[in-house]
């Protein structure tokens, strides 16, 4: 890989049927970082994808198994850099800001900064997309903290410390989700940068559904909170179980106390099986925060393992 100010640097590219942007894509970051070193991750394009870039002369890898969170797995474990800057085969992220995101990364000594997106124009932006994004990124927000506006862009730039220390698990384009919440519960330092949005090129398509894929989000959310948060997560079911075991026994408990009898059967077990079900739950809540506390503590050492990009030498180019 070749050296650029004693910092190594690659971008890397996922790529699903680009064949009318991938060429764009490689010229233009070729002309912004001539000295990084481009890698496209094909995932399995129909089209002319892969012949165009190996004609462009820039590494091609194949990834089978379908899914956007696949390819990242396999651009963090495949390739080697101090910095990584990743971006979508589609054209339409501004290849020129990456300068700025990348002086940003080095001179706050950050491990991953963010290209917050900024459109004008209705095509580059489904208004069902927008509406999706604001909502999901206020629930990371609202569930794990932050100050990120833009969750779900893809153009992101990463130190070698984040890229080796992300066990990457997710399959599709819940991915970007997984990535910004890794950041936020190792407490790493990160940013975000305004850059442009373009409208995909005539005649390219997105890749995302907005419902499908927005569920598969929204449901990788709620997994991440019973995994990351399982304390308050099975603390707010054992509430939710008391509550309704509470108000079914009340009944039956005050026609016990005029009666002596029980006559609701069938409610006085249902109301003490979701008093047991909550106290499962409050107790699972337990083992499992002290489970996650290690994990977490676990996950910090070996991030704090892989060492910084050389510090002595600055990456300072004029955008």
């Amino acid at each position: 890989m070749k050296n650029l100010a004693g910092i190594n640097v690659a971008i890397i590219v996922p790529c699903f049927n680009e064949a009318l942007s991938i060429q764009k894509v490689i010229t233009d970051f070729r002309q912004v970082l001539p000295e990084a070193s481009i890698f496209i991750f094909d995932n399995n394009s129909t089209d002319d994808t892969v012949q165009i870039a190996k004609e462009s002369g820039v590494q091609v890898y194949s990834v089978k198994q379908q899914g956007k969170g696949n390819v990242v797995r396999r651009m963090f474990a495949d390739v080697d850099a101090d910095i990584y800057v990743m971006v979508d085969g589609d054209a339409t992220y501004d290849a020129f800001s990456c300068n700025l995101l990348i002086n940003k990364l080095v001179s706050e000594n950050l491990d991953m900064v963010v290209g917050s997106r900024v459109h004008g124009m209705k095509e580059a932006y489904r208004t069902g997309h927008t509406f999706g994004n604001k909502l999901l990124t206020g629930c990371v927000k609202r569930i794990f903290g932050g100050e990120f506006s833009d969750m779900l862009s893809g153009y992101r730039v990463f130190s070698k410390r984040y890229v080796k220390s992300f066990p990457a698990l997710s399959k599709g384009f819940e991915t970007e989700t997984e990535l910004t919440v890794h950041a936020l519960e190792l407490r790493m330092p990160y940013a975000e940068v305004d850059t442009p949005y373009c409208p995909r090129m005539e005649g390219s398509t997105s890749k995302l559904s907005t419902y499908k894929d927005g569920a598969q989000i929204l449901k990788t959310i709620i997994k991440l909170y019973s995994v990351e948060r399982p304390f308050f997560f099975y603390g707010l079911l054992a509430i939710l179980f008391s509550l309704t075991g509470i108000i079914l026994s009340i009944p039956v408990i005050i026609e016990f106390l005029k009666t002596g009898f029980v006559p609701r059967l069938p409610t006085a077990l249902l109301s003490t099986g979701l008093l047991i079900f909550a106290a499962i739950s409050f107790i699972s809540g337990l083992i499992l925060e002290c489970v996650t506390t290690g994990r977490r503590e676990f996950k910090r050492l070996f991030y704090l393992s892989i060492p910084r990009a050389p510090d002595a030498q600055r990456y300072n180019r004029n955008a």
